[in-house]
């Protein structure tokens, strides 16, 4: 089931009245027995790869908590390895396998082992993630292990950020199933307001871009480099809309029930260098490699050479944890050399600063950065969009060439992205600078405030791509 859907509409308005109806003990059943319908709605059978990481770390936390020694780790490995274990097969097994079958190719050989046709469980990386983090939160000692069954997996299920996010921690999320949450109609409009947002991110903004930016990438070979380089910028904006629209209208509907679940996206449009981009996009995930990768094998804590090592290791896996392809891995490698190179370079960048004094310009110099960070995290999304490493190679040597023009497909359709992305950066640009200023989503004056909001709902509905398009984070 998608939140850009008819049947997600009410299956949202059922769910939220029987959960205020119903009396406080009821509800996690309700909210367990919701969630399972919700995913079931994809591929009913994967309910049962759900259902046995659930019941494997349910038991491994226990076993975690009463043991001592080496045994408290031996327990925590055997829930990581089948975690681990069967994200790599319906994630990884194919790929890897193709690359064997190459790698022996090369040596005259042939490949005995045999290729699966295996459908990629909807949203597995997310709460395989949010599984993981709640028995390694157990071994160190921070998280309780939480005994009643039914609320441990709901919180693997909750079924707003079950198949995208956010990542949820124990701590965060856990206890929340056992308050009580009345209803309160600010909360509940508040709420709302988070998920209309959120659609007219994902319908009017990102979907309208990807008519042109799916043009462009499906069809490398007939598109030129202006074409190119124009649908490359889109994707950014694309990517941004569809995913943060996600995480707005789980947050949003979570909200309306009472739970409170991270902010994921902190208008990362507006960071300053690509260290900054990574605190300000999916926070639940770059928290999450932090906090369970980076800082165990030493973050920057070790010696210079190993610290570039750590950064990249992390940004390599972050990548393939993205997909199964090599465009994942080169995107996640890019975006590593960004990191180490930003380090590297400090000093003689701080040195331009003076000599130039660009940094006395405090507007043309914070201008200067976002631009080029921008371009940076743009240049590094072709390989995340492409569909093979050929054809990124051939947008970014067309790209180059700057020949063509951007109007060959159509001006309507470029003229709609370029005001839809004004629209965005006008509403983000008042929330990332002018905080205290006017606003009209939330104006002191109710008529104000909602004719803001009946505005988009109403651009929704008439500007809105209501095709059944799933927001481009599941295939994650």
């Amino acid at each position: 089931m998608i939140f850009n859907s008819f049947h997600f509409l009410f299956f949202f308005i059922i769910v939220t009245t029987l959960y205020f109806i119903l009396p406080h003990k009821k509800r996690w059943l309700l909210l367990l027995l919701s969630s399972c319908y919700f995913y079931m709605a994809f591929v009913p059978i994967y309910i049962l790869i759900l259902g046995f990481t659930i019941v494997v770390d349910y038991f491994a936390a226990i076993f975690i908590e009463n043991s001592a020694g080496k045994q408290r780790r031996l327990f925590l490995v055997g829930s990581l390895i089948a975690n681990i274990g069967i994200l790599c097969f319906f994630k990884y097994y194919n790929f890897i396998n193709t690359n064997f079958s190459f790698l022996l190719h090369g040596f005259g050989l042939s490949n005995p082992i045999p290729y699966l046709s295996i459908l990629l469980p909807i949203g597995l990386s997310f709460h395989t993630f949010q599984a993981m983090s709640y028995t390694i939160e157990v071994y160190r000692g921070k998280q309780k292990t939480e005994r009643h069954f039914g609320i441990y997996a709901l919180y693997v299920m909750f079924y707003p950020q079950l198949v995208a996010g956010p990542i949820e921690r124990p701590q965060n999320l856990l206890h929340q199933f056992r308050e009580k949450h009345t209803f309160d109609s600010d909360r509940v409009f508040e709420g709302l307001k988070i998920i209309i947002w959120g659609l007219f991110k994902k319908l009017v903004i990102a979907d309208r871009l990807g008519i042109y930016v799916n043009g462009a990438y499906n069809n490398v070979a007939q598109q030129n480099g202006m074409t190119l380089l124009l649908a490359t910028l889109f994707f950014s904006f694309q990517v941004y809309c569809d995913f943060s629209g996600y995480s707005d209208i789980a947050i949003g509907t979570a909200r309306v029930m009472g739970f409170n679940l991270m902010t994921n996206f902190r208008r990362p449009v507006f960071a300053k260098t690509t260290g900054e981009f990574w605190k300000r996009w999916h926070i639940s995930l770059s928290t999450w490699f932090k906090d369970y990768l980076y800082f165990p094998i030493g973050g920057s804590k070790v010696s210079v050479p190993r610290w570039y090592f750590n950064l990249m290791v992390v940004f390599l896996i972050s990548g393939l944890w993205h997909g199964a392809n090599w465009t994942y891995i080169i995107w996640g490698g890019i975006n590593g050399f960004y990191l180490v190179f930003a380090i590297i370079t400090k000093k003689y960048s701080d040195k331009f600063n003076s000599v130039t004094g660009i940094n006395k310009l405090p507007r043309l110099y914070l201008f200067f950065q976002i631009s080029i960070t921008f371009l940076l995290i743009s240049f590094s999304r072709i390989f995340f969009r492409a569909r093979t490493v050929k054809d990124a190679v051939t947008i970014i040597k067309k790209i180059l060439t700057f020949k063509g023009s951007v109007f060959n497909d159509g001006s309507a359709i470029i003229i709609y992205c370029f005001v839809a992305i004004f629209f965005l950066l006008t509403v983000e640009l008042k929330k990332e600078f002018y905080k205290g200023s006017f606003t009209l989503s939330h104006h002191q004056n109710f008529w104000v405030r909602n004719s803001y909001y009946s505005f988009l709902i109403i651009l929704i509905i008439l500007l809105g791509v209501f095709d059944g398009g799933q927001f481009i984070y599941f295939q994650f």
